[in-house]
């Protein structure tokens, strides 16, 4: 679905993203996490060309999206952000509706799409539908954001921390609704977040950055089971991974022992 083929950026003579290949499948809802400075925000942004490549190839079901007329390719694609800038002067349904208006589609339908969609994230569309974004809750924003990237039914969804900003009780609402969501609208989900319990609890599969290259792609029952390296081992952190040992007793000593691991 979305391949990198040596992909590099730098600034000026600081590399940002060194030779990177990845793959992210269809449907998948993909997880990029790392520590601050890692690459992985810079990573999301080049498939939507809000940052170009210094050098490589970035392609979407085969096709080189550097050949794509910027705009065209963004509209094709859903994107999340954690401020969530809803148009404040533009009732609930008219933010959502704004990127099938852009493409022109027919009225009726995209009506009927915004009234499904609000529906989907628990928000009835004979109370919310006509609000402004102030009367809303930030969760309720951020849900609103949410279905606003899928109104135009885009293959791929972008998603920059959406709910790093929320209480962890809104949060982890969200994270349970997000789950469930993608799992009928089966979209094609690359996900950055700072967060290792939230990379775990929503992945299908886990990609972990350190100094703009990858260091480990994995499902999280893989990654947690059998950690790469010591920069895995210390990132996951070692309550997660001593949890893990107990559920799974006969894993690789390699993935059991903590003499020296300091993060808890």
């Amino acid at each position: 679905m979305i391949s990198f083929h040596q992909v590099e950026k730098s600034i000026g003579n600081t590399s940002i993203i060194k030779k990177l290949d990845l793959e992210v499948k269809a449907g998948e809802l993909f997880v990029l996490i790392g520590p601050s400075g890692c690459g992985k925000t810079t990573t999301m942004k080049m498939i939507n060309r809000l940052i170009e490549p210094t050098s490589g190839k970035i392609e979407i079901n085969g096709e080189d999206i550097s050949q794509t007329n910027p705009v065209e390719l963004r509209r094709n694609i859903g994107y999340v952000i954690q401020q969530i800038a809803l148009f404040p002067h533009m009732t609930i349904g008219e933010n959502v509706a704004l990127v099938p208006n852009l493409k022109k589609q027919e009225r009726a339908r995209t009506e009927n799409k915004v009234d499904e969609l609000l529906d989907m994230v628990g928000l009835d569309p004979k109370v919310f539908k006509n609000r402004y974004p102030a009367e809303l809750s930030g969760g309720q924003q951020q849900r609103v954001g949410v279905i606003r990237a899928m109104a135009a039914d885009p293959p791929i969804i972008l998603m920059d921390e959406p709910f790093s900003a929320l209480d962890p009780i809104s949060r982890e609402q969200l994270q349970d609704e997000f789950v469930r969501l993608q799992k009928t609208i089966n979209k094609t989900v690359v996900f950055v977040t700072h967060d290792m319990d939230e990379a775990i609890k929503i992945a299908d599969r886990i990609c972990l950055m350190n100094g703009g290259e990858v260091v480990q792609v994995d499902t999280p029952e893989q990654m947690l089971q059998h950690p790469a390296n010591e920069f895995v081992v210390n990132f996951i952190g070692a309550k997660r991974l001593r949890k893990v040992k107990e559920l799974h007793p006969n894993m690789p000593k390699k993935a059991a022992t903590l003499p020296k691991w300091s993060i808890s």
